[in-house]
């Protein structure tokens, strides 16, 4: 099936700037794309690369975008390269979002909020859980270990009772840093949901050592960023916590079938995408969470980064240009 083509290239100035293991990240790019088949139907998707974390950059994504001159077939939409993960969830997703007329129930979702890094924690954690938040992401790995170890320290004493706190490394620590982490959090199990990705990419292995020698669950990221990640992982014997961002993760479709057909513990997780990704991805995680037995809060809480439809940043790149609200 041939369907119209439209995309645009957006900006969103993050509220406060994401700060991680990679650096400062002040404004969100990404691609909107508009599809719409013989009968007029309309469907929307969204290509939000991060480069650094395994997925195509934006130049790639714009350039694969370019090279169709107002109309895209079903079977190239189909056969996008995987090395293209965030193409293949984007225009996936706008198929889906073509052919789907059910409205689904959002209310089931439980959500982990973000908050910024360092000390604005101790800040902000209570704005957060006056919105309803009753799990928190905090970023480590990113100041001297001494600092970060007082910030927490203060912020688990703060943190009611019933909250729950995931650490997010980036794959920033060393291995001595990320046992000194562990042995602390060891202390506190009741509070601490898991450590996300303390060693890099490459560190599989050694990521799987810590996950046997502690209690303490590590989930790993930036290791099954996109799906062959992932698969490579689970073969490998990987049996942890899998961080999943659909938004760069590949092709929807087989992503779905994978999840439902092994009994992985999935925890699905924001690309700082505008409310069209957004819409996608967690429709993806209600799908797969009818197959699993553990449900653990989705990591869309980005309310202090992000608000949805505002400081929207249009460009000139795109063909046949549309509006976006």
């Amino acid at each position: 099936m041939n369907y119209q083509l439209s995309f645009r290239l957006i900006g969103q100035k993050f509220i406060h700037p994401v700060v991680t293991h990679y650096g400062i990240w002040e404004i969100r790019e990404s691609i909107i794309l508009r599809l719409v088949d013989g009968q007029g139907r309309i469907g929307w998707g969204e290509i939000s690369p991060i480069s650094w974390f395994g997925s195509e950059t934006l130049e790639q994504a714009l350039d694969f975008c370019q090279q169709f001159p107002g109309e895209i077939t079903t079977k190239q939409i189909l056969t996008i390269p995987d090395k293209l993960p965030a193409c293949q969830f984007g225009f996936e997703s706008a198929l889906t979002d073509l052919e789907q007329n059910a409205e689904l129930d959002y209310t089931d979702l439980s959500y982990s909020g973000l908050l910024p890094t360092g000390v604005q924690a101790l800040h902000q954690w209570k704005n957060l859980w006056n919105q309803g938040y009753r799990t928190f992401k905090w970023k480590i790995g990113v100041d001297a270990i001494a600092r970060e170890l007082g910030i927490f320290e203060s912020l688990i004493n703060e943190l009611p009772d019933s909250a729950k706190l995931r650490l997010d490394a980036n794959g920033g620590l060393t291995r001595e840093q990320a046992e000194t982490w562990l042995k602390t959090c060891e202390e506190i199990p009741d509070k601490i949901e898991f450590l996300e990705q303390p060693l890099g990419k490459s560190e599989l292995k050694q990521m799987m050592e810590l996950s046997q020698s502690y209690s303490t669950t590590i989930a790993l990221d930036e290791s099954v960023a996109t799906l062959r990640d992932l698969e490579d992982c689970f073969q490998k014997g990987w049996r942890g916590v899998f961080v999943i961002k659909p938004g760069i993760a590949g092709s929807l479709y087989r992503l779905k079938k994978f999840c439902q057909n092994h009994e992985i513990d999935t925890v699905f997780s924001s690309v700082f995408e505008t409310a069209i990704g957004r819409k996608a991805a967690l429709e993806l995680a209600i799908a797969i969470s009818k197959h699993q037995s553990r449900q653990r809060a989705v990591g869309f809480g980005i309310n202090l980064f992000l608000t949805p439809h505002k400081t929207l940043l249009p460009t000139n790149l795109g063909n046949d240009l549309f509006l976006f609200s």
